[in-house]
């Protein structure tokens, strides 16, 4: 073997001992209080675009007579945001300001993306907008199980608060399947209606 392949070697080597070492003691580090802080700050992250994006659709939505449902569901979906918050708080876990930032600027970034319209919202935009707004509010359920099966061994959290917010969050679900659905009925009507 040259002495620049036992060079390269050698250096990968130590770089993967470094690397093998950091994660080693990450994990050591970690209680189960740390894995529930990253846990609910991603979700806190995805509520932050969720937030966003509902807000978004519900000034932008093509049918004006939805406006004030997607309004009263924005208004839902920030209220949500504010109870894990509260139960963040409750818990004593930090906010990792860093990750709201992120998905704040990935929501703005998600606006660019090419709708086959390139100075207006097309039939495309909206119901693709539904379907992140659900698939969002699916992981928001999931996160609300997730802390009501928490609760069932720590007093700290509400049980019968986390129930209504997961009754919230299949009323939203089903709302916004509903939307979907006609947003996919006109996107195809305008498919159909192009020469």
């Amino acid at each position: 073997m040259s002495k620049i392949a036992y060079g390269q070697m050698a250096r990968w080597q130590a770089a993967k001992d470094f690397a093998e070492g950091a994660l080693a003691r990450v994990h050591a580090s970690q209680s189960p209080h740390d894995l529930l802080g990253i846990y609910l700050n991603d979700h806190l992250a995805g509520a932050t675009g969720g937030m966003e994006l509902a807000r978004r659709v519900a000034g932008s939505h093509h049918d004006h007579a939805q406006r004030p449902t997607l309004q009263r569901l924005a208004a839902d979906i920030t209220q949500d945001r504010r109870a894990l918050l509260d139960v963040m708080a409750v818990l004593g876990l930090p906010v990792r300001n860093y990750k709201l930032s992120a998905a704040w600027m990935a929501e703005k970034a998600a606006r660019l993306k090419l709708n086959g319209r390139l100075l207006s919202r097309s039939p495309l935009s909206s119901l693709e907008e539904l379907e992140m707004l659900r698939l969002g509010v699916e992981g928001k359920a999931a996160g609300w199980r997730t802390l009501r099966r928490l609760a069932e061994t720590d007093s700290r959290l509400n049980r019968g608060r986390l129930d209504e917010l997961m009754a919230g969050a299949r009323e939203q679900a089903g709302l916004l399947e509903e939307l979907r659905v006609q947003a996919a009925a006109h996107l195809i009507e305008a498919e159909r209606a192009t020469p």
